[in-house]
């Protein structure tokens, strides 16, 4: 009997440590961990990161453009470059001096600038840059930096032991436009495929704008748990945000 009872004992005190660990990852405040003129980051997960950094533009002025790094093992991929090589470079230091991690890799999710224009300083630091086949293309047409490596349809990169996902789903914001993924944290960077809500259609001037809800449905059908999910400009939400842009751009 006191074996019995010794034994419930144990199995509800770790029921009781299990239940506390979840919900600890559950609480989880984001918090701005760098902030200048130039970027700022912001810790969304435990290891995950938004970076913001900023574009003048003629249409819709200052706009701020958003970017993710995801953490494993002392290393780090990131996905978009910042808006210029300063506020990389910026970036580059802050993720080697204060994460004290290794840059694995860069992915730009399309050509823009707000994806690439920052990517010399990344080749400046000899970190590996991969991109959607079409971005190469569109990077060399439009004579800025080029990503050094392509890949077709998707890429897995390893984080340590976890993966780090680049898909292509179907034109929408431009023809090249690709979505990252972290599974580990469930977290999605849509890029400027994906709006916040309550944003309008933006620029269109590489779009296809009939394609767009399509795309975001296949990632909505592929990505059904996802948790969280950054924007290429704006706040970031959760499955919400693929609702809010399917319906933007759904033909009538």
């Amino acid at each position: 009997m006191k074996l019995i009872i010794k034994t419930l004992f144990i199995i509800v005190c770790s029921l009781i440590v299990l239940n506390c660990n979840s919900q600890k990852k559950e609480s989880f405040q984001p918090k701005v961990v760098y902030q200048s003129n130039d970027l700022t980051i912001t810790q969304i997960s435990e290891n995950s990161y938004e970076h913001t950094s900023y574009l003048k533009t003629q249409d819709f002025g200052n706009v701020s453009c958003n970017g993710l790094i995801v953490r494993n093992n002392n290393e780090t991929i990131i996905f978009d470059t910042t808006t210029k090589d300063k506020s990389s470079e910026e970036l580059i230091q802050w993720i080697n001096e204060t994460l004290n991690c290794k840059i694995k890799a860069i992915i730009p999710t399309h050509f823009h600038d707000d994806c690439l224009g920052g990517l010399k300083a990344f080749d400046d630091h000899h970190i590996p840059s991969y991109a959607y086949f079409k971005t190469v293309e569109q990077a060399k047409e439009h004579h800025v930096t080029v990503p050094k490596n392509s890949f077709n349809d998707a890429l897995v990169l390893k984080l340590g032991n976890k993966d780090v996902v680049a898909k292509f789903f179907g034109e929408g914001h431009t023809k090249d436009n690709v979505i990252g993924y972290f599974p580990s944290e469930n977290i999605m960077f849509g890029g400027c495929l994906i709006k916040e809500i309550n944003a309008t259609k933006g620029y269109l001037g590489d779009a296809n704008v009939t394609a767009w809800s399509g795309t975001v449905e296949k990632i909505k059908k592929q990505y059904p748990n996802v948790k969280v999910i950054i924007p290429g400009h704006g706040d970031y939400g959760n499955s919400k945000l693929l609702d809010y842009t399917i319906n933007l751009f759904k033909t009538r």
